[in-house]
């Protein structure tokens, strides 16, 4: 906070890894009192203009600065992350570092590209549209991804010359607190970034609250999403930017150009990081044709995945988060409807939560398991006849966030991506969309973007010049 490390003023709290149960660390947690200390020092550093008003090439250089730091520290930050979140360290390495870095690069170079406009005005007019940084910006980051999902956030506020105020999940802190320090070794100015931690119906409630935040960034539950728009309702009517989560269809017809390479990516949409992934291919809707083919693929390459402790070599699938969240994915077990394989806790003995990668068929459309977002290696299977049947399907959710269509007919993947209701609809492949595009839903998926050139929309003010000449 404002540079310095500094105690809070609430009751410190544990941090547990869901590696082997062991106790970590012990975190600070900030109190109401404490989050208003970090607003007003994001304030006070956004209207000084060290940073707000600094030149894009000086903004753009700290940027890369602490893109080239994240990517030489990045096996330290994706071990530390592991340890805090259970992510097997392959899949950590990638998405957390290597993100992180890649996200702060494109920031960096996106930056000094952003334009205002001249309006086309009478002789004797000039218009003139200027895009201003919104102040301080509040984000509150979940804890599947902490630094991926953080540094969607922060390089496109601090992009545009925002000051931020981040809080990240209390179940996996570590890494942004590293990354806190990083930027403050990079040249980032004091207050422009402070990171303040503990749990969110205290520290979260008070920076969703607090009257000093002009924009509130979340990525996390649709629960805590309402939450936060009643806290903008009840103080400043802050932009409020959500990314809810979802119940994403994986579409896979008949024609589908190689059902076994389409099980084989299939599996990891949904149980990479143990299903803890917000665009997971959680519901698999296949044509009933090849329904019994492609499901003996899919059990065959869930049962070939290696789960254990995720800093192991050789080890594909990490462990759930915590034995809250094992415990809540576990309920989804009880009433379900056929479970192919998997379905139950495994290694116990090692301390740690782990999941079998499971797999339910025969799910319905008005099952919890179909509507539902689990958060979990789980995946619910539901046939279907024709095309017409796939889309009300898939749509079939209050949700909105991703989707996959399989097949090699492509009419029907044009017609597949106009007519399913989701934010990013993936054709023969699931996962992998890069910065370039944005990742939004529609629905109990939220609002706005992460992501892309559009994500900086989020993080500007339109003001207008209107000059008589």
């Amino acid at each position: 906070m404002d540079g310095a490390w500094q105690d809070g003023s609430g009751t410190p709290f544990a941090v547990t890894s869901p590696i082997d149960g062991s106790r970590l660390t012990t975190l600070e947690a900030a109190t109401e009192a404490d989050v208003e200390r970090a607003v007003a020092a994001a304030r006070r550093a956004f209207d000084s203009g060290v940073w707000s008003r600094a030149a894009p090439a000086a903004r753009k250089k700290v940027l890369h600065a602490i893109a080239d730091r994240i990517e030489a520290e990045a096996l330290d930050l994706a071990v530390l992350g592991v340890r805090d979140n259970g992510t097997e360290l392959a899949m950590a390495l990638k998405a957390e570092p290597g993100s992180a870095a890649g996200t702060f690069r494109y920031y960096a170079e996106a930056l000094d590209k952003v334009n205002g406009e001249i309006a086309p005005t009478a002789p004797d007019v000039l218009g003139l549209v200027h895009r201003m940084p919104v102040g301080v910006v509040g984000a509150i980051v979940p804890w599947n991804f902490p630094l991926m999902i953080g540094a969607w956030k922060l390089a496109p506020a601090l992009a545009m010359g925002n000051s931020v105020v981040l809080k990240p999940a209390e179940t996996a802190s570590l890494s942004l607190l590293r990354l806190a320090q990083i930027c403050a070794d990079c040249g980032l100015p004091e207050g422009v970034l402070n990171v303040v931690t503990g749990a969110g119906a205290e520290t979260g409630s008070a920076l969703a609250l607090s009257m000093g935040v002009d924009v509130l960034a979340f990525t996390g539950s649709g629960v805590t999403g309402r939450r936060l728009l009643e806290a903008s309702a009840r103080s400043n009517l802050k932009r409020v930017y959500l990314e809810l989560g979802g119940k994403s269809p994986n579409v896979v017809f008949a024609d589908a150009p190689d059902l076994r390479e389409a099980a084989k990516v299939s599996a990891a949409g949904i149980f990479r990081n143990s299903g803890q992934v917000c665009v997971a291919g959680s519901r698999l809707l296949v044509q009933a044709s090849v329904h019994d083919e492609f499901l003996a693929l899919l059990k065959a390459e869930a049962e070939a995945l290696r789960v254990g402790d995720p800093l192991a070599e050789g080890t594909q699938i990490g462990a759930v988060n915590s034995e809250a969240q094992l415990a809540r994915v576990l309920s989804f077990m009880e009433g379900a409807g056929e479970i192919v394989t998997g379905g139950a806790r495994i290694l116990e003995n090692t301390g740690g939560t782990y999941m079998a990668p499971t797999i339910v068929a025969g799910v319905g459309a008005q099952d919890r398991l179909f509507q539902e977002e689990v958060f979990g290696p789980v995946l619910a299977v539901t046939p279907f006849s024709d095309e017409a049947e796939a889309v009300r399907l898939a749509n079939a959710t209050d949700f909105g966030l991703a989707a996959a269509v399989w097949t090699s007919d492509l009419s029907r993947a044009h017609r597949m991506v106009a007519a399913i209701r989701a934010g990013v609809v993936h054709v023969n492949t699931y996962g992998g969309a890069d910065n370039t595009v944005p990742l939004g839903g529609v629905g109990q998926s939220g609002n706005g973007h992460d992501k892309s050139l559009h994500a900086l929309q989020k993080y500007v003010d339109l003001r207008t010049a209107w000059i008589k000449l």
